[in-house]
């Protein structure tokens, strides 16, 4: 079973950025799906991103200011935070999908991913 670390999380005011990084203990494929999922108190775990092969996906949410990319040789996946809004605020995990693709929704899916960090908190104040 894969291990996953999160880190890059902190507080920034709205405006700013951040780069989230994903360390992965294991080779990453390029066909293994990976995410970035988030989750504000009360609310339940959202999809921010996903990335299959060189394909990304993205919630309207943050479509235009949030770029997801990966480094297969450094078995990494980043995300880059820019135009943060108070909204963005929330614990962002990073999630891997082994023999699973994108289509049909899966990429958004927290179900379809079966290994999970253990998240990084971004606190976006006004």
């Amino acid at each position: 079973q894969v291990q996953l670390v999160e880190s890059g999380g902190g507080s920034v005011q709205a405006g700013g950025s951040l780069r989230l990084s994903c360390a992965a203990s294991t080779y990453v494929y390029s066909n293994v799906l990976w995410g970035w999922f988030r989750q504000a108190p009360g609310k339940e775990r959202e999809a921010v991103a996903s990335i299959w092969t060189t394909t990304a996906y993205y919630a309207d949410s943050v479509k235009g200011r949030f770029t997801i990319s990966r480094d297969n040789a450094k078995n990494a996946l980043y995300l880059q935070m820019n135009s943060l809004k108070p909204e963005d605020s929330a614990n962002y995990y990073c999630a891997q999908a082994q023999g699973i693709t994108p289509w049909n929704g899966n990429w958004a899916r927290p179900s379809a991913f079966k290994d999970w960090g253990q998240g990084t908190q971004v606190t976006v104040s006004s």
